[in-house]
C-alpha cells in the first residue's frame, strides 16, 4: 500500500490535465463551496506542494514547527509563501504547480522512510507527506473543477490508498472517491453523516526508530 513520488506525478499530471481544459474561464469567481477563488486555490495546492517539500529537505529535521518561509495573504484568503505571477495567466500558474509538485516528489523519492518533519496534524515521514500533497491535490482539483464546471474524477487506486493512508478510520467497501471527498468534508456518503470538521492522520504507520 506504499504510497510514491510517482503518485505524486501522477496526481499532478492528472490535475494539470483537467484544468488546462479551463485555462480560458474566469479564474476569479468561487472554487466551489471555498471563500477562495479559483486563482488563489490553485496557488494554494502549489504552496502546499511546496511547502511539504520544504519540511522534507534539510539535514536538521523540523521537528516541532514549519520551516519559517514568509507567507503572506489577502483577508479571507489561503496562507502563500509560493504563488504564480499573475501576469502569466492560468498557464503560469499551472506551471508553478508544476514545478511545485516535483520538488515534493523529488523529496519523497531521495528521503530515507525514518525521515521525520513537522505537521500539525502530526510529525510525518516521507510517505505521509506524499500522501498529504496527493489529497491536497485531488481535493483542491475538485473544488476548482466545480468552481470552472470541469469533470474530474481521480484513480480510484490512488483514492483508496491515500485513504488507508491518512484517514484509517474512514468507511471500507465503497466508493473511494466518494470516500475521499466525504472524509475531507466536500460530500455526502450513504449510511454516514456528513462531516462538518475533519483531519487525517500523519503519523507514520509504523514507528521506525
Amino acid at each position: 500500500m506504499t504510497i510514491t513520488a510517482a503518485d505524486i506525478r501522477t496526481s499532478v499530471a492528472l490535475a494539470l490535465d483537467t484544468l488546462e481544459k479551463g485555462a480560458e474561464l474566469d479564474w476569479e469567481q468561487p472554487a466551489g463551496t471555498l471563500s477562495w477563488t479559483v486563482r488563489e486555490t490553485v496557488d494554494h495546492m502549489a504552496d502546499d506542494l511546496f511547502a511539504y517539500a520544504g519540511q522534507l529537505s534539510p539535514e536538521r529535521e523540523p521537528l516541532s514547527a514549519y520551516v519559517p518561509f514568509l507567507w503572506t495573504r489577502r483577508p479571507d484568503g489561503p496562507a502563500l509563501t509560493v504563488r504564480a505571477d499573475p501576469k502569466d495567466g492560468a498557464a503560469g500558474l499551472l506551471q508553478v504547480l508544476d514545478a511545485s509538485g516535483g520538488l515534493l516528489a523529488a523529496l519523497v523519492e531521495i528521503r530515507p522512510p525514518q525521515r521525520r518533519a513537522y505537521h500539525p496534524m502530526g510529525v510525518s515521514d516521507p510517505e505521509g507527506f506524499a500522501a498529504m500533497g496527493i489529497v491536497e491535490v485531488l481535493a483542491h482539483t475538485h473544488d476548482v473543477a466545480t468552481g470552472l464546471r470541469l469533470p474530474w474524477t481521480p484513480p480510484e487506486d490512488l483514492c483508496d490508498r491515500v485513504l488507508r493512508r491518512l484517514f484509517p478510520h474512514a468507511p471500507a467497501g465503497t466508493d473511494r472517491w466518494a470516500t475521499l471527498l466525504w472524509a475531507t468534508g466536500r460530500g455526502d456518503l450513504p449510511g454516514h453523516a456528513r462531516l462538518t470538521s475533519w483531519r487525517w492522520h500523519g503519523e507514520p504507520r509504523v514507528q521506525n526508530r
